[in-house]
């Protein structure tokens, strides 16, 4: 259906592009914002490079891993070897706050909108960052939850307090800010006692973590309850002048957030489509004339349109 074209790189405060897309924020009556793994790189969490090396450079040593995310991947030998690697993931990911303000930005750029968030990240910036958790679908899960690994039921468990002992385990010590140092001279352990090793409380199986990544993936009341939510807002804004925001989706899974917000653009006749994505920036023919693409990166562009 849909044949895309793209537009140029966003190059500062004055480009036409981000002055069209504050005249779309403000013209909106409300604004649907689509988030992907490039708000969070913006934020300054990025998956590989120094961050991944100051944290995990044990495990950079002993298996080659190129970046967290493959990491995670990896089929280490035992669970203590397991959750000590995935204790480390979630605490940085999930329970330190963003170096950067790029979701504070987001917010008050649309705090006086009627607004509602999707996304696929499962760091929980939105809300650490003051967006209200009612409009808020984290549809691929959540950092900060536990699942039975079969599962054998649909709840999800809080891991904040058993993350941080694993982590203290391992010899990383906690700074007033939340962040991890390790003492000086001291050498990190890469794995976990084995009374911390996460089982379901229910069937005793091993733990997983919340993420979408197989049929396994719980879908509890809170994310159905989400979900409802956001069906909800769509329903009763289908006429409105509505704002399909998108920030940092790439080409993994378009269903969710990419190709449903060509489609509601579509659509609806008063509706207007913006992107901003680094190197990825693009829309459909279709849509060209009520689309607005910043190739550029999201914080520069979010801080220009707060304070130009």
């Amino acid at each position: 259906m849909f044949s895309k074209i793209s537009t140029g790189r966003f190059t500062g405060r004055c480009s036409d592009d981000a002055e069209r897309l504050r005249a779309a924020l403000n013209r909106a009556d409300a604004v649907v914002i689509g988030a992907g793994a490039g708000l969070s790189t913006s934020a300054g969490f990025p998956y590989g490079g120094a961050r991944f090396a100051r944290y995990f450079a044990d495990f950079i040593r002993a298996y080659g891993f190129a970046d967290m995310y493959s990491g995670g991947f990896y089929p280490f030998e035992t669970p203590e070897e397991h959750w000590a690697y995935w204790s480390r993931y979630i605490y940085i990911n999930r329970y330190m706050d963003a170096p950067k303000p790029v979701y504070s930005d987001l917010l008050q750029l649309v705090q006086d909108k009627d607004y509602f968030v999707l996304t696929t990240n499962v760091d929980h910036q939105f809300q650490k960052a003051g967006f209200d958790k009612q409009r808020l679908f984290y549809t691929q899960g959540d950092y900060g939850l536990w699942q039975c690994s079969r599962p054998c039921h649909a709840e999800t468990y809080d891991n904040r307090e058993a993350v941080r002992r694993m982590v203290e385990a391992q010899g990383f010590v906690f700074a007033e800010n939340g962040d991890l140092r390790v003492p000086d001279g001291a050498a990190l352990k890469m794995e976990v006692p084995a009374e911390l090793v996460p089982h379901c409380p229910k069937c005793g199986a091993p733990m997983a973590m919340n993420l979408r990544a197989d049929s396994t993936f719980v879908e509890d009341a809170g994310w159905h309850a989400a979900a409802r939510r956001y069906a909800d807002f769509l329903r009763r804004r289908a006429d409105a002048r509505v704002l399909c925001l998108e920030l940092g989706v790439g080409g993994n899974t378009p269903g969710i957030i990419k190709y449903p917000f060509w489609r509601m653009t579509y659509e609806n006749p008063k509706a207007a489509y913006a992107c901003i994505n680094l190197g990825e920036a693009c829309a459909p023919k279709e849509i060209a004339g009520r689309a607005v693409c910043v190739d550029g990166d999201i914080g520069e562009v979010l801080h220009a349109l707060r304070f130009s």
